[in-house]
């Protein structure tokens, strides 16, 4: 099922968002390496709700739920985003996509593109990177100017992209001296070359290319169900329209149609809990975020009422008796 929706604008309210520290700038680089997500004080009056992403890629470490937990920040909320992320030729490599500088756009959330530029070898792996670390001087600089920036995350964050080729460019710098220093042989250079360079050719092509992946990946994953999915109806293509100009793509877990109702289900399971993890929650509730300000879907040339659903499912009978108060 091919579903086509528009999207205009966002609202929400989060009920779920942890209490974040407070660390002052001198501390940010401990923070960095302590903490998901927290409060930055720039100065008496100002302060800024921060979060970072371990990958580029979306479903690792549970980025969503990191930014989550900032949204109920009233300030500035900011999030780090690796270019592209190494671990080695016995680990993964991931590359940003626009999509999710979007995704964070429509969430008003103000990107800071960045690299990683320290890193350990990793000693269970011949050839695998890792507590790596981001250029903690960059990540300064960006904070500083944001802190003066008056304009809205969307205008911030097309900033950064136009930027990109310079930030990935100092991310294959960093990964070369890594390499010479923890002597891990990393991915192909000349592959990463190869990709970053269609990220140099203009935003436009960056934005082509990143959604040409995303589009791959959603076909993918729109025909591949997991047996640790408790679905019903089917796992269905979402092709998204907004209004920062072009198309972004997801998958939902489970599509109903019932009269002029099309239900979006993100579904979450767990294997031995009640429930699924606070983080899988958080991260199911950002896709929640995006479904439920989704206007009329189309699909098969007929209009239809979104009603986005999370479904949390357990291996485990469940009885409310079991779960805590939280």
């Amino acid at each position: 099922m091919d579903i086509f929706i528009k999207i205009s604008s966002i609202t929400y309210k989060p009920y779920l968002c942890k209490l974040l520290c407070e660390v002052g700038r001198s501390e940010l680089e401990i923070a960095l390496s302590q903490n998901a997500s927290f409060i930055l004080k720039i100065d008496l009056l100002n302060k800024i709700a921060l979060s970072w992403w371990v990958s580029a890629k979306r479903t690792r470490s549970y980025p969503y739920a990191r930014v989550y937990d900032t949204l109920g920040f009233i300030g500035k909320k900011i999030t780090i985003i690796p270019v592209y992320k190494d671990e080695g030729k016995d680990g993964d490599r991931d590359f940003l996509q626009w999509d999710t500088i979007s995704l964070m756009s429509l969430l008003g959330v103000y990107v800071i593109i960045s690299y990683y530029s320290k890193a350990e070898k990793n000693i269970d792996y011949e050839n695998k990177i890792t507590n790596q670390r981001f250029d903690i001087s960059h990540i300064q600089n960006e904070i500083e100017r944001l802190s003066f920036y008056k304009s809205d995350s969307l205008h911030w964050n097309i900033g950064q992209i136009e930027n990109i080729g310079n930030i990935a460019k100092q991310a294959l710098l960093s990964y070369e001296k890594i390499s010479n220093m923890t002597q891990v042989v990393m991915h192909s250079m000349v592959s990463a070359e190869k990709r970053i360079n269609k990220l140099v050719e203009s935003k436009k092509a960056f934005m082509h290319f990143s959604r040409e992946l995303a589009q791959k990946a959603q076909m993918r994953e729109s025909v591949t169900i997991q047996l640790k999915e408790y679905l019903n109806g089917s796992k269905s293509v979402i092709t998204i329209k907004n209004f920062l100009g072009g198309k972004y793509y997801f998958t939902a877990d489970d599509v109903f149609i019932k009269g002029r109702n099309i239900y979006l289900v993100e579904g979450k399971h767990s294997k031995n809990s009640i429930l699924p993890s606070l983080e899988d929650i958080k991260d199911g509730l950002i896709k929640m975020v995006l479904f439920s300000n989704l206007e009329k879907a189309k699909v098969n040339n007929r209009d239809y009422i979104v009603v986005p659903i999370l479904r949390l499912t357990s291996d485990l009978d469940f009885y409310l008796d079991a779960l805590n108060k939280s």
